[in-house]
């Protein structure tokens, strides 16, 4: 029998954690959520399933790398069951080496994603991976400098879901139909990479697109 989604747990970095309060509240906390698309995903799948008590988490960090997730995975995402487990991260991991803060190659990117992604597969057999697309628009704090390197961790993303059987959810491509439909990019993200409110909402919506029969499976 297949087994029933009740917990969801939202990972990644600051564009999960979108301000959440991380002081102990629990899961379908409107502060514990934060002010981004897990919240905004939360709150959809809360209204469209009242009698499936669903348990959504949000455990994204600010500031965040793969290895950073690493070091906190068996606490923050292991001991919490999750039966749908979402992961965004990979910004940073660049973001932090064009400011001098960290350094590691597109290689060392993929294979330390890749070990995590095992791990997770070994400490989690039943739980269902949803690895979400990096993405960057060229505003802000976002120039040349970023490419391609960025484009190639972006490929990583999409390769791993691949290679792990993870469902993949293409938040740059979202954002670049959104972009050719006219719009400045300066409106989905002011820096380029923490997007506004309407950008949530759009990542939002591209996430439940893709999740939303995956859930219905459960």
């Amino acid at each position: 029998m297949t087994r029933r989604v009740s917990t969801i747990l939202f990972q990644g970095d600051s564009i999960t954690d979108a301000g959440r309060d991380r002081s102990g509240r629990q899961h379908n906390d409107a502060a514990a959520m934060g002010r981004g698309y897990a919240y905004l995903a939360m709150c959809r799948l809360l209204a469209d399933s009242p009698a499936r008590a669903l348990a959504v988490y949000n455990r994204g960090i600010s500031g965040n790398r793969v290895p950073d997730l690493r070091a906190r995975w068996d606490a923050d995402c292991v001991a919490l069951q999750p039966d749908v487990l979402s992961i965004l991260i990979g910004v940073n991991d660049l973001w932090h080496k064009m400011e001098g803060r960290s350094s590691g190659t597109v290689a060392e990117y993929e294979s330390g994603f890749a070990e995590l992604l095992e791990h997770t597969r070994r400490a989690l057999p039943k739980a269902r991976l949803v690895l979400c697309e990096p993405f960057a628009l060229r505003c802000g704090a976002v120039t040349q400098r970023w490419f391609p390197e960025f484009d190639e961790r972006r490929a990583v993303a999409a390769r791993l879901a691949q290679r792990s059987g993870a469902l993949f959810v293409p938040f740059q491509s979202v954002f670049d139909r959104a972009l050719q439909a006219g719009s400045a990019p300066e409106y989905w993200a002011a820096d380029g990479v923490h997007p506004t409110p309407q950008g949530h909402q759009l990542r939002a919506d591209a996430w439940l697109a893709a999740v939303t029969p995956l859930l219905a499976e459960g």
